[in-house]
């Protein structure tokens, strides 16, 4: 895991731009703590930040392999899970390889398949590769973008990095926030529309995309999609596939020359890593597997049950704790260092995210990596199976809108009266909707309810996984830290997306079929327990202390916040703790105290960032 910059210009000598180049760079530091390294010539540059997890002296970049005809330099950032499938490929065409570095396979892989080689991979990444010959650039995201890639122009030549602050390091390129940007911000945020960013003119490229930039310009395609077609597989048939499917992905993931652990909540997801994964371990005579939790202060004692968290995890996670065997961890974050940590997770992210539920991925990760390097999660089955309860409630169903944020009404009178009246939330929210459910394939043998599902799955897809995606990703990378997901393998996704929906909410639970697959393995009170979010915490201390930070920023009337947003509104969110905001700003946990968070870090950023507003 690591990140890379660049930038390229085929009309003009940028040779001697070195510096810029390491000003970009430098900004990466904490995604590749442990080396770095350069190429430039007359018109392209190229730089890595690495993490090492896999040969740490095959895998050096940028990669360059050279020929009689040109050279190719790779600069990349992921995991690639079918290595060893293809270096058997490679091999059978005539190369050599040098190392067992994933880095290698890729770059050859590349020479050998051409833009062809999105088509080949399994795994995580984004990458940019240099073909000196053709004098052309060619940079790839994979499946689903869990792993990030930026750009930009200016005058011609094309800026490239896996974070947005590393554009912001070349001479010229402002951060301005547009009538589009505070719609991104305050419409869809945290979330936000596949390949845009809150800031003008900065773009990413968009997951399952590739692009090529040369002297004609940037062009830019799609390379896969999820497919709807007729699911024709036996109920038993599909239950063994998916148990084949969820055995094989997670196995390809415990490629690894650093310690490696797994994230275990006692929740049905990370449950299921956690014993697949402890499996191997004794398969393999590897010593007992580490799982670890995350828990807050107190946070037992004031535990109050809702719809959406029924109860806390720490009963679940000693069941499976003595069901596996696996040495546990706890790691208890306390509320001052959680508040402390916003300003931290809103850079990670370049933007205000999901506040506290950042702010304890970010200091999760810090204390995880004192002993391990890489972690399996079950993030993104909620997705792929159908498991939030927007899938069920009629209120999200018929809400016409994301249903994870349906509180537009609240969210338009957040914004200053004045710029209210220039940009209409509704509006672009209900366009990037409709936009978005276009792209839906319905088949004519869908049920009506599958049909339905498949709209609102689409939806949780694209934009809710997205936003749980850059969260780990940005969380774990300020600390060097790698975060894999298993459940997010495309084509464990692709065969989901076509079961039946009666199937998906068997016996009419969340993840209804998942949990059926899983009673040969798990203990019934895992199985069985009801879905519990992410978790935060419950200390009375935290609201105490968010108030308290977002009180002195009011108290200065010339705070930048004042220029976004309503000021009397955010006065009268604060006198009734978050009440007056009726509905969750973001998801299940953004109320409350995540609430005035989240306005905490929109300061945070307009101090820090300093956008020029243009509306």
């Amino acid at each position: 895991m690591c990140g890379f910059v660049g930038f390229a210009d085929f009309k003009k000598d940028i040779s001697k731009e070195k510096n810029i180049l390491e000003n970009m760079n430098n900004t990466l530091s904490k995604r590749g703590p442990d080396e770095d390294g350069f190429y430039i010539d007359s018109n392209v540059a190229l730089s890595h930040k690495r993490l090492i997890v896999l040969d740490p002296n095959g895998g050096k970049q940028p990669m360059i392999e050279t020929f009689s005809f040109g050279s190719y330099i790779l600069v990349y950032n992921g995991q690639i899970y079918n290595t060893q499938e293809l270096i058997e490929v490679l091999k059978e065409n005539n190369f050599i390889i040098n190392s067992h570095s994933d880095t290698e396979v890729l770059l050859k892989a590349y020479i050998l398949y051409g833009k062809d080689v999105v088509n080949h991979l399994n795994g995580i990444f984004s990458f940019a590769v240099l073909d000196t010959n053709k004098k052309e650039l060619f940079l790839a995201r994979d499946h689903f973008g869990i792993k990030p890639l930026f750009y930009t122009f200016l005058d011609g030549t094309f800026i490239f990095a896996s974070e947005i602050k590393a554009l912001f390091k070349y001479p010229g390129v402002e951060k301005v926030l547009d009538e589009q940007g505070i719609s991104e911000l305050f419409g869809i945020g945290p979330s936000h529309t596949p390949g845009t960013t809150v800031f003008k003119d900065i773009y990413e490229l968009k997951p399952a995309h590739f692009a090529i930039f040369n002297s004609s310009g940037l062009h830019i395609e799609r390379y896969w999609k999820l497919k709807s077609e007729k699911h024709t597989a036996s109920f038993e048939e599909t239950c063994d596939n998916l148990k084949f499917l969820l055995n094989d992905s997670i196995t390809r993931q415990l490629v690894s020359d650093v310690p490696l652990c797994t994230f275990l909540s006692g929740g049905l997801d990370s449950s299921i890593i956690s014993k697949f994964v402890s499996d191997y371990c004794k398969d393999q005579g590897l010593p007992p597997l580490d799982t670890y939790s995350i828990d807050y202060v107190d946070n037992d004692k004031n535990f109050v049950k809702s719809d959406f968290q029924p109860n806390s995890d720490n009963y679940y996670i000693d069941i499976m704790t003595k069901e596996l065997y696996t040495n546990h961890h706890r790691i208890v974050i306390d509320t001052p260092e959680l508040a402390e940590s916003l300003e931290d997770a809103m850079i990670a992210r370049d933007m205000p995210g999901m506040a506290d539920i950042d702010s304890s991925l970010l200091l999760f990760c810090k204390n995880v990596k004192q002993e391990k390097t890489v972690s399996l999660t079950g993030e993104c089955a909620d997705e792929i199976f159908g498991g939030y309860p927007w899938f069920f409630r009629e209120d999200a169903l018929k809400s016409n809108t994301f249903p994870w944020s349906i509180s537009l009404k609240e969210r338009q009178r957040l914004l200053n009266p004045y710029i209210g009246s220039k940009v209409k939330l509704k509006d672009y929210i209900d366009f990037r909707y409709n936009e978005s459910l276009s792209e839906v394939e319905i088949l004519d043998t869908d049920s009506p309810e599958t049909a339905e599902k498949r709209k609102i799955s689409h939806l949780t897809l694209n934009w809710f996984m997205q936003t749980l995606l850059d969260r780990s990703d940005r969380m774990a990378m300020y600390n060097g830290f790698e975060i894999r997901v298993p459940f997010c393998d495309y084509r464990l996704a692709q065969y989901v997306w076509n079961i039946p929906w009666e199937w998906k909410a068997l016996n009419g639970r969340e993840k209804g079929l998942l949990r059926h697959i899983s009673e040969d393995f798990l203990p019934e009170e895992i199985v069985y327990r009801k879905k519990s979010p992410y978790p935060k915490t419950h200390n009375p201390s935290y609201l105490k202390k968010v108030k308290q930070m977002l009180s002195d920023i009011m108290k200065d009337k010339n705070a930048p916040i004042n220029n976004l947003l309503n000021r009397n509104y955010i006065l009268e969110i604060l006198e009734t703790e978050g009440k007056a905001f009726t509905r969750p700003w973001f998801g299940q946990l953004m109320v409350g105290p995540q609430l005035m968070a989240y306005m905490i870090q929109v300061n945070m950023w307009l101090e820090k960032y300093n956008p020029k507003i243009e509306i």
